[in-house]
């Protein structure tokens, strides 16, 4: 079956197989956290995004084989709540922005900057940093087609700024230049809830994101 991005808390992964790396993707935890495990598949390392609930589902997912980091997208507790079990039963390297590092549970082991790479096995990352959900929120780039984006974009609009118009504003921006005027219309959205998107289906709306403001 192909890939559509749509889980449930409790049910199984959604899979995606690309050439050289394999997502999968489940929902776990009370506020409906993606989590997202990548697979390199020439030497079949793996990197999961966002330890956010249910440890033992995502041990689950991660299986036998290792998985060399976690990537925490931004500091707030719903996306790490599951981090210290994962990172100790694993050894996994803590990947994060030092300026949401000090919100995590467990010592980073490696801070990373906007334009900073992480690989899983012989597959590429890029860090894109897209500051205003939190000061140190980050994305992830894979061969500017997929694009984990944790709460910094959504579709139907960016993360929220809790009405804070500096904020909205710092958010809106990078997401703009950072993503929208660099990333072609088929790059294809993994958010920290809900559903998949893609930039083509959210580029028109982006004068409306503006003028409501959030």
């Amino acid at each position: 079956m192909s890939y559509t991005g749509d889980v449930a808390k409790g049910g199984p992964a959604d899979v995606r197989e690309l050439p050289a790396l394999t997502i999968s993707k489940i929902e776990v935890g009370d506020f409906g956290n993606n989590a997202y495990l990548l697979r390199c598949d020439e030497t079949g390392d793996g990197l999961l995004i966002d330890a956010a609930a249910e440890p033992d589902r995502l041990l689950d997912l991660i299986g036998d084989r290792p998985i060399s980091s976690i990537v925490t997208t931004h500091g707030h507790q719903d996306h790490w709540m599951a981090l210290e079990e994962v990172a100790r039963a694993t050894g996994a390297q803590v990947v994060a922005h030092p300026l949401d590092a000090g919100d995590l549970p467990v010592p980073v082991t490696r801070e990373v900057e906007h334009g900073d790479r992480v690989t899983v096995g012989v597959v590429t990352l890029e860090v894109i940093h897209l500051r205003g959900h939190t000061p140190g929120s980050i994305a992830l780039l894979y061969q500017d087609g997929h694009l984990f984006t944790g709460d910094s974009l959504f579709p139907g609009g960016v993360g929220n700024t809790q009405k804070d118009p500096e904020r909205f504003d710092r958010l809106f921006t990078d997401v703009v230049e950072r993503i929208f005027d660099r990333l072609p219309d088929e790059t294809w959205v993994y958010p920290g809830h809900g559903a998949d998107t893609t930039l083509g289906a959210e580029r028109p709306a982006l004068p409306e994101w503006r003028a409501r403001g959030w």
